[in-house]
């Protein structure tokens, strides 16, 4: 079972995007494995519940950046496993705690059907707790992250969380959006979450010049679909969830 518990699916240019298809809907992320020629980079973690860096495949001695899109469960259950940790610094004592109040794993524990399949034997969602992990450096808004034949531009994009970043590939086109924006029912009503942060967030993304966007849950974006999500929400039509 732990030999499947990821799915991996080759999205071109050096790109695998991993999930976790026995996890609640909900709590079930997209992760992201991005080869450099210097480096690799690993955008998010799943919720920890079977070990990760197993799943990606890595080079032997090969230079690799880990970096958080923000503090929520789904994404830094598996942040420990890496030695160099990249997030924001409005988060970083979260990321050191890893405290349920942040990180909102109380409520995945509190779930009906947390998960299809059991990670392992006798496991149980009432004992699972995220493991700190303390960033060994923040990245804010322009600060690059060079995997030497692809650099990735930091974009701070508070309103889902204070922290939330994207990571941008100016040359490419892409960006990795984390939580801030998918296909999907966006959530902004959370402790961490403000709507005016959201609303000039979701203002920045429609003018932002990029071709492919890979959000945080569902399915790869255009450009046209990001920025129709955008105004969507800002004209207050959008779907929402709540957790």
């Amino acid at each position: 079972m732990r030999d499947q518990w990821y799915e991996r699916q080759g999205m071109g240019d050096g790109i695998t995007r991993l999930s976790e298809p026995h996890v609640h809907r909900s709590f079930a992320a997209n992760l992201f494995h991005v080869r450099g020629r210097d480096a690799d980079l690993v955008i998010d973690f799943g919720m920890g519940l079977v070990p990760l860096r197993p799943a990606l495949d890595l080079e032997e001695g090969k230079r690799l950046i880990a970096v958080a899109t923000h503090i929520h469960a789904d994404h830094v259950g598996g942040f420990h496993e890496f030695e160099t940790r990249l997030g924001h610094p409005a988060e970083a004592q979260d990321f050191a705690r890893m405290v349920d109040q942040d990180t909102l794993a109380h409520v995945f524990r509190s779930l009906p059907g947390a998960v299809e399949q059991l990670p392992c034997l006798n496991w149980s969602p009432d004992s699972h707790r995220i493991r700190p992990a303390p960033l060994t450096q923040t990245v804010d808004e322009g600060e690059i992250i060079d995997l030497g034949d692809k650099q990735f531009r930091v974009l701070h994009l508070p309103g889902h969380s204070h922290g939330s970043i994207g990571l941008l590939d100016e040359s490419a086109g892409v960006l990795f959006s984390g939580d801030v924006i998918y296909i999907g029912g966006l959530v902004d009503n959370l402790p961490c979450s403000s709507q005016v942060l959201y609303r000039q967030t979701m203002q920045r993304l429609i003018e932002l010049d990029v071709q492919c966007i890979h959000g945080g849950h569902g399915a790869v974006m255009s450009s046209e679909q990001m920025k129709a999500i955008a105004r969507q929400y800002l004209q207050g039509t959008s779907a929402k969830a709540t957790i």
